[in-house]
């Protein structure tokens, strides 16, 4: 049984008819954690596979978001494929931050997880950004 976190995989011969023409997402992308301090937020970006594998980094970007103090948005628009470690990411800076956590770009396997974990309901989900421009922080400037 496949659900809507889980690839296809397997001879495209056999697929049902609507997986067929779906191009498959890279199989087996490492996950991937980068935390950039802006002037009035810290943005959490994901990318690839987020799942146990890649739970040190996701820890010690909780903790480095989390001593900055400032909102936290996370974006996920890279995610191909998340597990329960991602999804208690989530939770663990929904309880943490002093602000509500912003989610941002919330492809469909990761949105699946947030409505049936009902994590989605600690966070803002939000579809497009670019309302509100990322200022990173330059760390070289004196």
């Amino acid at each position: 049984m496949r659900d809507g976190n889980s690839p296809s995989h397997g001879d495209p011969s056999t697929a049902a008819p609507e997986e067929r023409d779906v191009a498959a997402p890279a199989a087996g992308e490492p996950g991937a954690v980068q935390v950039i301090v802006g002037a009035d937020r810290t943005r959490i970006v994901l990318s690839g596979e987020v799942d146990a594998d890649l739970g040190p980094e996701l820890q010690e970007a909780t903790s480095e978001a989390e001593q900055r103090g400032l909102p936290i948005e996370v974006d996920a628009h890279h995610v191909t494929f998340m597990d329960s470690s991602g999804v208690a990411f989530l939770a663990r800076l929904s309880i943490r931050s002093e602000h509500r956590v912003r989610l941002l770009r919330v492809p469909p396997t990761v949105r699946f997880l947030l409505e049936v974990t009902r994590i989605g309901e600690l966070l803002d989900v939000v579809d497009d950004d670019s309302s509100e421009p990322f200022e990173p922080v330059d760390s070289t400037a004196p």
